[in-house]
């Protein structure tokens, strides 16, 4: 999965792949956490991430 971007220890993964399940999304990790994050919403679908985090990536 290629790394889109780091910052501030936080890394964002994505690929594209057809036989992907949906809806579209991009991986989020930050040391023990993870998060899987649908690009329409901005909403968080699975895992979970500290609050400032959250704010770092959807803000």
């Amino acid at each position: 999965m290629p790394t889109i971007s780091i910052f501030f220890g936080t890394i964002i993964r994505m690929y594209f792949s057809p036989a992907e399940h949906p809806p579209q999304h991009f991986h989020v990790y930050y040391n023990d956490f993870k998060a899987s994050v649908d690009i329409r919403t901005c909403e968080i679908i699975k895992g979970n991430l500290p609050r400032k985090q959250v704010k770092l990536v959807l803000g």
